[in-house]
Parts: C-alpha cells; sequence; structure tokens
C-alpha cells in the first residue's frame, strides 16, 4: 500500500511538491493540512478523542477532526470526506481562516502546517469511526478554556494552539 502523501507547501500556502505523510512528518516540513470545527444549537463544539492506536497524540482531545487533504484534492472537499470518514457527519463547511503552527512531539515528529480551518454546525451526534477515534464529547467554549488552562496534557498540542488564535 503506498504512503499517503501530503503537499508542501510555501508560507502563502503555494504548492511546491509533495511527500509521504511520515517523512514531511520527520522532516518538520511545511505542509497543507485542515482543521474542522463542528458546533451545535447550543454554541457547544463537538470534541473527538483520538483513537489510542494514532502514532502521536493518541488518547488526547482536539477538534471535531484534521487531516491533509491529498494531492490535487480540494481542501474543502478533503475536510467533508475525512469529516464523514472520521465523524460519520456530513453538513455544510464553511472556511473561517488559517495559520502556520509547528509543534515538535517525544517521538521525533513535527507538525508544521498550513491549517486550514472549517466550521460547520449540526444538532446529530456523530457516528464515530473506532480506527480514529476513540470517544467524543459536546462541550461549551466556557468549559472548554477551562479544561484546557486546568489539564492541558489532556488536549493535542494543535488545538491548544488554534483555541488560542481563533476564540
Amino acid at each position: 500500500m503506498k504512503e499517503e502523501q501530503v503537499i508542501l507547501v510555501d508560507q502563502y500556502d503555494i504548492p511546491i511538491g509533495t511527500m509521504g505523510k511520515l517523512e514531511a512528518h520527520q522532516k518538520g516540513l511545511l505542509h497543507r493540512a485542515f482543521s474542522v470545527f463542528i458546533f451545535n444549537h447550543k454554541n457547544e463544539m463537538l470534541l473527538q478523542k483520538r483513537a489510542l492506536t494514532k502514532y502521536h497524540s493518541a488518547g488526547l482531545w482536539t477538534n471535531t477532526c484534521c487531516s491533509h487533504p491529498h494531492p490535487n484534492e480540494d481542501t474543502l472537499v478533503a475536510a467533508n470526506r475525512r469529516l464523514k470518514e472520521e465523524m460519520g457527519m456530513t453538513t455544510t463547511l464553511i472556511h473561517k481562516t488559517s495559520f502556520i503552527y509547528e509543534t515538535a512531539f517525544e517521538n521525533n515528529l513535527t507538525e508544521h502546517e498550513f491549517d486550514h480551518v472549517f466550521f460547520g454546525y449540526t444538532d446529530k451526534d456523530p457516528i464515530i469511526n473506532k480506527e480514529e477515534v476513540d470517544g467524543f464529547k459536546w462541550i461549551s467554549l466556557d468549559h472548554l478554556k477551562e479544561e484546557i488552562k486546568t489539564s492541558p496534557n489532556n488536549f493535542t498540542s494543535w488545538f491548544k494552539i488554534a483555541m488560542q488564535k481563533i476564540f
């Protein structure tokens, strides 16, 4: 099976090539990614707990879903694809913002991503893919911010960065 490829980009999100996902994370090269944030009518955010089998940040709480578009795949199309694959959900997604971040992990991998942020709304609970997701919960932004402050090690590094930049 061929390794998943990511789109290498410059600081302006202009594609400059492709590379295997693991190699890009080993070398810490900037690549395109997306993060999806789903809310319900009570303005609660849907969090996922990453599967325990993930090669980094396993078992940590994070935004509804996140991943990388495939080469030649539109980022919105990729966000919708992964939302369905990970959370069993479909909804209208709206591009809210983008930012660059970099964070290193204890296993010598580095996330260095040009992250496109999408928001969506639904009152339906997800039907999670247990290979990708260990659990989910709906949480108010105020309660979430308090949890991040009191228990930061329960959350992924990129989610904490996104929360500071977006909220």
